[in-house]
């Protein structure tokens, strides 16, 4: 079964003469979607970008964090553990090479909270499956590697 994602992507950088040079024009703009609230974008600061907004390299980091949690918890149901929380600081690298680059890497770092000191076990070896559930992770062409932590609530 085929699923087909769908937004609109807006430039509004042009400052009144449009790409007349490289420092002419901003790299701002905005992504849609129906019935989502807008989501401001730009290039990353290193690229003339703006840094207030959000940059596809931040965004492709931010869909393998979130992918990944959404994965892991349907795994946690699926393995009987209860986690009550759940935060995750992910950080990518990419290499650039001339004018173009690739990521090479990116680190989840989830912190998982769950309600038995019994699930510990299960609840860090349920991150591999998690990780071969993630389409996100299936889709790109470097290592998404895991460094989790999970913890017991009181």
């Amino acid at each position: 079964m085929d699923h087909t994602y769908a937004l609109d992507l807006e430039w509004r950088g042009n400052r009144g003469t449009g790409t007349s040079g490289y420092r002419d024009y901003a790299r701002d703009v905005v992504l849609h979607a129906s019935g989502k609230p807008a989501l401001e974008g730009s290039a990353d600061p290193t690229f003339r970008g703006d840094a207030s907004r959000w940059n596809p390299e931040e965004l492709l980091v931010a869909a393998l964090a979130q992918c990944h949690l959404l994965s892991y918890l349907h795994m946690a149901v699926t393995h009987g553990v209860v986690v009550t929380a759940y935060t995750d600081s992910p950080v990518g690298t990419m290499a650039q090479v001339g004018v173009g680059g690739r990521f090479t890497r990116v680190l989840l770092r989830p912190v998982v909270t769950v309600a038995d000191r019994s699930q510990v076990e299960v609840a860090t070896r349920i991150h591999a499956e998690a990780s071969e559930a993630c389409f996100i992770a299936a889709s790109v062409n470097f290592p998404v590697d895991h460094q989790p932590t999970v913890l017991v609530a009181p």
